[in-house]
């Protein structure tokens, strides 16, 4: 159906037609159809000009904008139990060690010490008493397991990445159980910035480390400058963002994840918050150890390619 006047351009008096921003600025243009139907009304009201309308913003409307980590810490600190919330969002400091003037350890390396503890008595515990025939239960779920996780990073990999594949493993490991140690009351050290930074930096120097390895230093640095060289300082810059998106990617999941289930226990204390701790602290925590793992065996495959 035909657009006319009388639908797109609004009478409220001989001088004045309301009109939106839109077809203002079509009919300013010769030929299009605001054009002519702006210039029949004006056969009619010679006198006229367009007015649009403008639109009031409630200063009392929300605005995402305003969800930044400051105000998000703003309202804890607003709420009963403001201070075992702050000291559930923050990592303090577990001891110092009293050397060097004392040398501060926070709680996200002491948890990490006892994961890493608990990860080597398991695997002492699960590969006593090997046997290569009749295998027992033990040992049979023990080897699915590994090859399933091997298998699982070597069809992100390559033939061409696979010596990478027990490093990978590892990472996968250890931020999984990272992420998944709220649920037994200790702070995830993955909800510290220090600890996913320092994952992206060991990943981010593996990555260029592969890409060396590979190609060589020569073809490795020559690579910077591909397709063109007009690019070069952006394939530069990439060193730095993609150690940066790791860190913040993973950061931002976990922390995002506590504030929403320690809101949701504020709201809904009893029994509702268990659903969604499965999803945030199980589901979503392992997602984001295969999501990290991933990305970094995407930038090895194509680093060594």
């Amino acid at each position: 159906m035909k657009k006319t006047a009388a639908s797109t351009i609004r009478y409220i008096d001989d001088n004045t037609a309301l009109v939106t921003k839109a077809f203002q600025k079509n009919a300013c243009i010769f030929g299009t159809e605001e054009f002519k139907m702006w210039r029949e009304y004006k056969e009619i009201f010679k006198d006229a000009v367009m007015t649009t309308k403008s639109i009031k913003k409630n200063p009392n409307q929300k605005n995402r904008r305003n969800l930044t980590f400051k105000n998000m810490v703003g309202f804890i600190q607003t709420q009963p139990n403001a201070k075992e919330l702050m000291e559930e969002l923050t990592c303090e400091t577990a001891f110092t060690i009293p050397v060097f003037g004392g040398i501060p350890v926070s709680e996200s390396v002491v948890v990490t010490w006892l994961i890493m503890a608990v990860l080597v008595i398991l695997s002492i515990c699960m590969t006593r008493n090997l046997r290569v025939e009749s295998p027992s239960r033990r040992q049979v779920i023990v080897e699915y397991c590994v090859t399933w996780l091997q298998n699982l990073v070597k069809g992100f990999l390559g033939e061409e990445g696979k010596q990478y594949v027990p490093y990978l493993v590892t990472v996968i490991v250890y931020i999984g159980f990272s992420n998944v140690i709220g649920l037994f009351g200790m702070k995830p050290p993955t909800k510290d910035m220090n600890v996913t930074a320092a994952l992206a930096i060991m990943s981010i120097v593996l990555i260029e480390y592969s890409g060396i390895h590979a190609k060589g230093v020569k073809k490795w640095a020559k690579g910077f400058t591909e397709p063109v060289a007009i690019i070069t300082p952006i394939n530069i810059l990439e060193i730095f963002i993609r150690p940066l998106s790791l860190c913040m990617r993973l950061f931002g999941n976990v922390l995002g994840a506590f504030v929403v289930m320690e809101l949701l226990k504020i709201i809904m204390p009893a029994f509702l918050p268990i659903p969604f701790s499965l999803y945030f602290d199980v589901f979503d925590g392992l997602l984001q150890a295969y999501v990290f793992v991933f990305l970094t065996s995407l930038f090895i495959k194509e680093a060594v390619e």
